[in-house]
């Protein structure tokens, strides 16, 4: 494994235990039959019953059980073996019938070799991928002819801003950086007060780079769609609605970006 991406996953796996305590990732209402998928996600995807659904990125598997409960016949993929290891055990644990697959991204198509009717991925899942458009052609080649793809996302232009301004927005780095970014060691983003010991490295993304990937890898874009919610808190100002999503006063920017891209049949 690239050793940026090695970096990384020794990130992802100290984090398992955190994200599984944190109060955001709501493991406990999940465990009570709560679906933790947002409605953005629900009615752009759409009806899942009886379909196969990949879930590329999927943590330790929350989203991807949501999906089955929801009717699907799901598989999820993440490169940390702590996570993978977490959602089979939820899986078990809650009786969601759920396959789980433990691989970097860009060894996926050597470990999964069939198709499906939708893939998924979402939230903070682009800024760990150096080759956007080797993860635009794995994407598409697991999606069965006629089958979707389908992403939500942090929008691009939330990379650019400081994140740690407690007052407003204010600009950190050009839109179109295309160096990778060294992160440091410092506290998790879903537990303020857990510091984790591994820095990351990641990568900026634009929303021509991610659109232009997808098609360039044979998929037709069926919808781009900017939202002013975002499924967290990323800057300290934002308020949160009876609707679990946060925004920032007047919606300055968009906060995130989904993607609906058909493979044609």
């Amino acid at each position: 494994m690239d050793e940026r991406l090695k970096t990384n996953l020794d990130l992802w796996n100290e984090g398992v235990g955190v994200h599984m305590r944190a109060p955001s990732y709501n493991l406990d209402g999940f465990r009570r039959g709560e679906n933790v998928l947002f409605p953005l996600e629900l009615a752009e995807v759409g009806d899942v019953r009886g379909k196969s659904l990949l879930h590329l990125q999927c943590h330790f598997g929350m989203d991807t059980m949501s999906w089955a409960r929801l009717g699907a016949s799901v598989t999820g993929l993440d490169f940390s073996d702590q996570a993978i290891e977490a959602a089979r055990k939820l899986s078990a644990e809650l009786k969601i019938p759920a396959a789980f697959v433990c691989s970097d991204i860009y060894a996926a198509p050597s470990v999964l070799k069939h198709q499906f009717d939708i893939v998924f991925t979402s939230y903070g899942a682009l800024c760990w991928l150096p080759d956007l458009k080797r993860w635009a052609q794995i994407a598409a080649r697991f999606v069965k002819p006629g089958g979707i793809f389908y992403i939500s996302e942090f929008h691009p232009l939330t990379q650019c801003y400081d994140t740690e301004n407690p007052v407003e927005l204010k600009s950190r780095i050009s839109y179109f950086e295309t160096a990778q970014q060294n992160f440091s060691p410092g506290p998790d983003y879903s537990d303020r007060s857990a510091m984790l010991s591994h820095g990351s490295h990641e990568w900026m993304y634009t929303t021509a780079g991610v659109v232009t990937a997808l098609i360039d890898a044979g998929l037709r874009i069926e919808f781009v769609h900017e939202h002013p919610v975002c499924c967290g808190p990323i800057f300290p100002f934002m308020e949160q609605s009876a609707d679990r999503w946060w925004r920032i006063k007047g919606d300055p920017i968009p906060l995130t970006l989904s993607i609906r891209a058909r493979k044609p049949a």
